[in-house]
């Protein structure tokens, strides 16, 4: 699996996800949002340097200009329900793209140990596609792990692109061993060192989708 590690280049998006991770600024649910949205703009950019491209002729009131359109067939996936801002800024960019949906959860055991549960899927065929996994967080690499072999049920990606704000070493790890290794790319902003034994990255951002829609019952 490749991996293309976004801080060790110089960009915009270094802002974002400080504000992202600044205890004080993350009290404003809105600009918290927005930020995740920011972050999938700009990843999604980077992304598109990747993608197949056909010339197309386009009238315009002058003449005819030949340009560049993606010709790939893209599907954006992303995990309820942080991911929600994140995909948005995926579609922002790849506004032709289709969308696949996956609800699914940490189930804890008294020993804080977990299972994801999928409770919902919902996608179109990927079969040929170019598949985007989007999620804003990579602490052990289950939740994308799970949603990729639900997906495959739906056919056979031509190329796999999964995106992440922040994550850990570990769970990268984790998703190279479980992932096709020749044709998957991992995109991700940050690599934190530290997964504690409650599987929360550190210094990490915290709880995004508490952040982005208010806390939840457990």
């Amino acid at each position: 699996m490749k991996i293309v590690n976004l801080s060790e280049q110089n960009s915009v998006i270094s802002n974002y996800l400080s504000e992202l991770r600044d205890i004080t600024v993350q009290k404003d649910a809105l600009r918290f949002r927005r930020n995740l949205e920011r972050c999938g703009e700009l990843m999604a950019y980077e992304i598109s340097k990747t993608l197949h491209y056909s010339s197309q002729e386009v009238t315009t009131p002058l003449g005819i200009a030949t340009c560049k359109v993606i010709s790939d067939e893209l599907v954006l996936t992303t995990l309820l329900r942080a991911g929600l801002p994140y995909h948005q800024g995926f579609l922002n960019v790849f506004d032709k793209a289709q969308s696949a949906f996956i609800a699914a959860y940490r189930k804890y055991a008294k020993s804080n140990k977990f299972t994801i549960q999928l409770e919902y899927a919902t996608s179109p065929s990927i079969d040929g596609k170019v598949l985007i996994i989007v999620d804003p967080m990579i602490a052990t690499g289950s939740s994308m792990a799970v949603t990729y072999e639900k997906l495959i049920q739906y056919g056979t990606p031509s190329k796999i692109h999964l995106a992440s704000i922040v994550g850990v070493r570990e769970g990268i790890d984790a998703l190279s061993k479980r992932f096709p290794h020749k044709n998957t790319t991992l995109w991700i902003g940050a690599i934190d060192e530290e997964l504690t034994n409650k599987s929360m990255i550190v210094p990490g951002i915290g709880d995004a989708g508490d952040l982005a829609y208010g806390s939840k019952n457990q």
